[in-house]
């Protein structure tokens, strides 16, 4: 492994599960894998809620930032999948309001399912110090 690699966990129990880390940062890139609407105690936030999901997963997304020595600010790219693309407008509205003036590339697509069937909305994130 490369000494400018930091592995960052969130401490989630899939992450030993499936042998991954919450975000990667190698020199001034960081990579944020998918990320769900999972609060640090393990509860899933905003069931059949789209927008409150969103909501939970940037906040998510910030923390693990945050922790590679970012802030929302760095993020170049978010890729959205959804299981109801006709829903678009409630998660964009979230991602809206934390990325205004911010404006990453983004991505939004559907999917047949998530690992959980009450989770709606994953999000990925790369980003640039």
């Amino acid at each position: 492994m490369s000494s400018d690699r930091q592995n960052i966990s969130s401490g989630a129990k899939w992450e030993d599960i499936v042998g991954y880390s919450r975000a990667v940062r190698v020199g001034g890139r960081i990579y944020l894998t998918g990320t769900t609407a999972i609060d640090e105690k393990g509860e899933l936030i905003g069931a059949g809620d789209p927008y409150r999901q969103t909501v939970q997963i940037i906040r998510n997304i910030e923390r693990a930032l945050k922790q590679a020595g970012a802030t929302l600010e760095n993020v170049v790219r978010t890729r959205m999948f959804v299981t109801d693309i006709q829903r678009w407008e409630e998660y964009g509205r979230a991602h809206r309001e934390f990325f205004r003036d911010i404006r990453p590339c983004a991505t939004m697509v559907e999917v047949r399912a998530l690992i959980d069937p009450q989770m709606l909305i994953e999000i990925e994130v790369e980003a640039e110090l």
